[in-house]
C-alpha cells in the first residue's frame, strides 16, 4: 500500500484533482459512487425495455412509443418541477423522486416475471417514470450547484455526464446477460435495488450551504414567466435552448432504433446490443471527460457544434456499414461528439444562470432536451416503418450537421449579444 505521505502519491491526486476538481467536494465524492450504481440500473431497465417492447410487438414505431410516452410528461411539467425545484430543498425532492422511480421499478419487474405484461402496463408505467423525472432531472442538475464550488461546476456537469454515459458501457452489457439468463423481468428488478445506492448517497452529503427556499414565493404561474422571460432575453441561453431543441429531436433519437438495427441490420441479441450501448457509451464517457478536463479553456459554442458535427457524420457512416467492427467505431465516435456537445451546453448554462433562476433554467432546458424526444422517438419510428431505419436516422443527421454549421455561422453575433447584455445587467 502507498503511503500517504509518499510525494508521488500526493503528485498523482493534485494532478486527478486538477483533471477533474469537482472531486475537491466532499459531498460530490459522496454523491458519485451511489449515482454510479443507480445510473448503471437504469441504463439495464431502458435496455430491458426495449427488448421486451420488441418481442412483444416486433414493431419499431412501439418501440418509440414506449420512449415516447417516458419522456412526453417532461414537454408538459417540466417547467412547474423547476419551480419547484427553486422553491424547496433540492436534495428532500431527489428523495421523493428517486424512491418513487424505485417503486415503479419493482412493479413492471413484479409484472414482467409473473408474465402479466402488455403494451399498455408498459406505457402506463413509462408515462408514470416520465411525471417522476420531469421533477427529479431538473432538481439533480439545480442540485450539483450546492455540493461543489462555482468555479467547479463545468467539471461536476461533465463528471455527472459520464456517470450517465459510462453506466451506458456497464449497464446495457449486464443488461444482456441478465435478459439472456433470467429474462427481462429479473433486469428490471436488479434496477429497483439500485436505487438504494443513491439514496443512501444522498442522505449522506452534509446539508449546510444549501440553498434555502424562499420566504415570499410568487404564484407559480408568475413565477413560471419570470423564468421563460429570463432565459428569452439571455442570448446564450436563448440560443442554446432552440440548439439543443434540434439535438433532441433529429439527434438523440438514434438511440431508440438501436434494438432494431441490432436485430434486423446485424442480426444479433440482447448481448450483442448491450455491445452497441456500450461502446457508445465508451464514446460518450470520452467526451464528458474531455469536458472536464478543458472546460476553462475551451471556445464552447465552436466546441458545441464541432461535437455535433462529428456526431452526425459519424452516426451517419455507421448506418451506411455492414461491417461490425467499422460499426462499433463510428458508433464511438457518434457518442464522443454527442456527448461532448450537450455537456458543454449544460455546463454553459450553469456557469452564465443566475442562480434565482437556476431550477427554472434548467428545467426548461430539460423540457426542451427530454420533452421534445417523444417528437424525434415518434419521427423516426414512422420514418422507420416508411423508408427503413437507416434512411430516418440520416434524415436526423442532416438536419443536425445544418444546425451545427448555423451555430458556427452565427457564433460571433451571439456572443456580442451577450456582452451587451451583460453590460445592461451589469449597468
Amino acid at each position: 500500500m502507498r503511503d500517504s505521505r509518499d510525494p508521488s502519491g500526493s503528485s498523482v491526486s493534485a494532478k486527478l484533482l486538477e483533471a477533474f476538481p469537482a472531486f475537491r467536494s466532499a459531498n460530490f465524492r459522496r454523491y458519485f459512487p451511489g449515482q454510479v450504481v443507480s445510473m448503471v440500473g437504469t441504463w439495464i431497465q431502458m435496455v430491458a425495455q426495449g427488448w421486451l417492447v420488441l418481442e412483444i410487438t416486433g414493431s419499431a414505431f412501439d418501440v418509440g412509443l414506449v420512449a415516447a410516452a417516458s419522456t412526453l410528461p417532461t414537454l408538459f411539467l417540466s417547467l412547474l418541477g423547476g419551480v419547484i425545484v427553486d422553491r424547496y430543498p433540492r436534495r428532500t425532492i431527489l428523495l421523493w423522486t428517486q424512491s418513487s422511480a424505485m417503486l415503479l421499478a419493482f412493479i413492471l419487474g413484479i409484472f414482467a416475471l409473473l408474465g402479466f405484461v402488455t403494451m399498455p402496463i408498459i406505457l402506463v408505467l413509462s408515462f408514470l417514470l416520465g411525471c417522476v423525472n420531469a421533477l427529479n432531472v431538473p432538481a439533480l442538475q439545480a442540485f450539483l450547484s450546492e455540493m461543489v464550488e462555482r468555479e467547479h461546476l463545468s467539471s461536476a456537469i461533465a463528471m455527472n455526464s459520464a456517470i450517465y454515459n459510462g453506466s451506458r458501457i456497464i449497464g446495457p452489457a449486464i443488461a444482456g446477460f441478465l435478459i439472456a439468463a433470467a429474462g427481462t423481468g429479473t433486469a428490471f428488478i436488479v434496477n429497483g435495488f439500485s436505487f438504494f445506492a443513491v439514496i443512501v448517497s444522498l442522505l449522506l452529503i452534509r446539508s449546510a450551504g444549501m440553498l434555502a427556499p424562499e420566504s415570499d414565493p410568487v404564484h407559480p404561474i408568475e413565477a413560471i414567466r419570470d423564468g421563460l422571460r429570463y432565459s428569452m432575453r439571455h442570448p446564450l441561453i436563448r440560443t442554446i435552448v432552440i440548439f439543443i431543441a434540434i439535438i433532441s429531436i433529429f439527434g438523440w433519437s438514434y438511440v431508440t432504433m438501436l434494438p432494431v438495427i441490432a436485430k434486423r441490420s446485424f442480426h444479433m441479441d440482447a448481448t450483442g446490443l448491450g455491445y452497441l450501448y456500450g461502446i457508445s457509451g465508451l464514446g460518450s464517457v470520452v467526451g464528458t471527460l474531455l469536458i472536464s478536463m478543458y472546460s476553462r479553456t475551451i471556445d464552447r459554442l465552436i466546441f458545441i457544434s464541432g461535437g455535433t458535427i462529428l456526431f452526425s457524420l459519424s452516426l451517419a457512416a455507421f448506418t451506411w456499414t455492414s461491417w461490425l467492427p467499422l460499426a462499433y467505431f463510428f458508433l464511438f465516435l457518434c457518442g464522443l461528439g454527442l456527448v461532448a456537445a450537450v455537456a458543454t451546453m449544460s455546463a454553459t448554462l450553469q456557469s452564465t444562470v443566475d442562480d434565482r433562476y437556476r431550477g427554472r433554467v434548467m428545467s426548461l432546458y430539460m423540457m426542451v432536451f427530454m420533452g421534445f424526444m417523444p417528437i424525434g422517438n415518434l419521427e423516426v419510428g414512422w420514418l422507420s416503418e416508411q423508408f427503413g431505419t437507416g434512411v430516418a436516422i440520416r434524415i436526423g443527421c442532416l438536419v443536425t450537421f445544418i444546425a451545427a454549421i448555423a451555430i458556427i455561422f452565427y457564433s460571433r453575433r451571439v456572443r456580442a449579444d451577450y456582452e451587451r447584455y451583460r453590460e445592461a445587467e451589469a449597468g
